[in-house]
């Protein structure tokens, strides 16, 4: 099976320029070898390059390239396959897009193209090639500084720890991380976790209860987590919450529920913000927009979380509009290295903005993830790489701080 893959990176500064054509030469060697053809282009500053072949030898010489140090800011932008090769005269033809007249530079380009089709039926491949050669896809690239440029220190004044009588040994407790806003040093929001009695995940949790349950006590634990969150001393911050979208349905007087319980913890309704995955099908959609309209009326806020991994998607998003979103964190991951990632997150904040909707990236665990979403427009971020949750407690928060 013929295997494509086509990725863009820019070139380290002190790497000097007269290293391509042995790069060329050496890269023709090891390909031909492994009857692997291709096309590296480069402008002077980044290169983009298309290998195709058997698709194991492609993947293996692509993570040789992933390692190379005289490029950074490495995105693979499509990874397909293909009926015929596009490049298919030798290992690797190397294209210096400086040496052309900017006007036929195209078709210079295209003239090393063996495919019988070129631009006709539209190949993806191609049209990739194209948007680079024209350089039309500057305005969504971001250079990102290398991981080391910042150091992360963790800020123990952040630190806080609930009242002990609260974790009943038969009951579930909550795990309380921040969402913080890196560049302001601020946290804005604390997310309480739900923790099954021996310390369970949610989902494990809510598993094994049968479902005549499963609804009611997800609702009455939220009393448990708003009064860890009062101990914890959160004025002045808003509190997120996460519920079952059907336990809005299921429950009589869920929300008539929490809001007694916000109340008696001396909470206002405008500190909470309520928490749906998409990742649950609605099934009686109509009456849970009934229960949002109580919710909003109330002034309890509403955040969409995992964004783009659940049934639903951007059809609730035209029914039911949050006023945050939370992008699931299988989108996020890695996604300083990936043009599919970077294309769908670029298409929600354009979707956010227009409805003015905050977004929230969840799951950062890497400095690179981060850099990448801020220079996107992300300002609001969760994840180990700031805070780990901790149960009945809130843990330090690791601010970055330029070298």
């Amino acid at each position: 099976m013929l295997s494509t893959i086509i990725y863009r990176s820019h070139i380290v500064p002190d790497v000097p320029l007269k290293f391509l054509h042995e790069l060329a030469i050496k890269a023709n060697k090891i390909n031909e070898s492994s009857s692997i053809t291709g096309i590296l282009l480069f402008n002077g500053t980044h290169f983009f390059q298309l290998l195709e072949g058997p698709e194991q030898a492609v993947k293996a010489v692509y993570s040789r390239i992933c390692q190379d140090p005289r490029h950074h800011n490495l995105v693979e932008l499509l990874r397909d396959y293909a009926p015929a090769r596009r490049f298919g005269h030798v290992g690797m033809e190397l294209f210096d897009l400086r040496q052309h007249d900017p006007e036929t530079v195209l078709e210079a380009v295209l003239a090393k193209c063996t495919s019988k089709y070129q631009m006709t039926y539209a190949d993806r491949a191609l049209q990739f090639l194209r948007t680079f050669v024209e350089a039309r896809e500057k305005e969504n690239y971001f250079e990102i500084p290398a991981a080391s440029s910042w150091t992360f220190v963790r800020d123990e004044a952040e630190q806080r720890e609930g009242e002990t009588r609260l974790m009943a040994a038969d009951q579930v407790s909550f795990a309380f991380q921040p969402i913080v806003d890196p560049l302001a040093c601020e946290i804005v929001s604390l997310e309480a976790l739900l923790r099954g009695p021996q310390g369970e995940l949610p989902l494990d949790y809510f598993d094994r209860l049968p479902r005549e349950q499963l609804y009611l006590t997800d609702l009455q634990s939220k009393r448990i987590a708003f009064a860890q969150a009062r101990q914890l001393g959160i004025e002045g911050m808003t509190l997120s919450i996460n519920l079952l979208p059907m336990t809005l349905v299921e429950v009589p007087g869920a929300v008539q529920y929490l809001l007694d319980e916000i109340a008696a913890q001396g909470l206002v309704p405008e500190q909470v913000m309520v928490e749906f995955t998409e990742n649950e099908i609605i099934s009686r959609l109509d009456e849970f927009e009934a229960a949002i309209k109580q919710l909003k009326a109330a002034g309890i806020s509403l955040a969409l979380d995992d964004f783009g991994a659940g049934f639903a998607g951007l059809s609730l998003l035209t029914r039911i509009q949050p006023d945050k979103i939370k992008i699931d964190r299988k989108i996020i991951a890695d996604v300083h290295k990936s043009g599919p990632k970077q294309a769908i997150i670029h298409a929600i904040l354009k979707c956010c903005s227009s409805l003015e909707i905050a977004v929230i990236a969840e799951g950062i665990e890497q400095p690179e993830e981060w850099m990448w979403l801020e220079a996107a427009g992300v300002t609001q971020f969760q994840g180990f790489l700031f805070s780990t949750p901790r149960l009945n407690g809130v843990a330090a928060v690791a601010w970055p701080e330029l070298r």
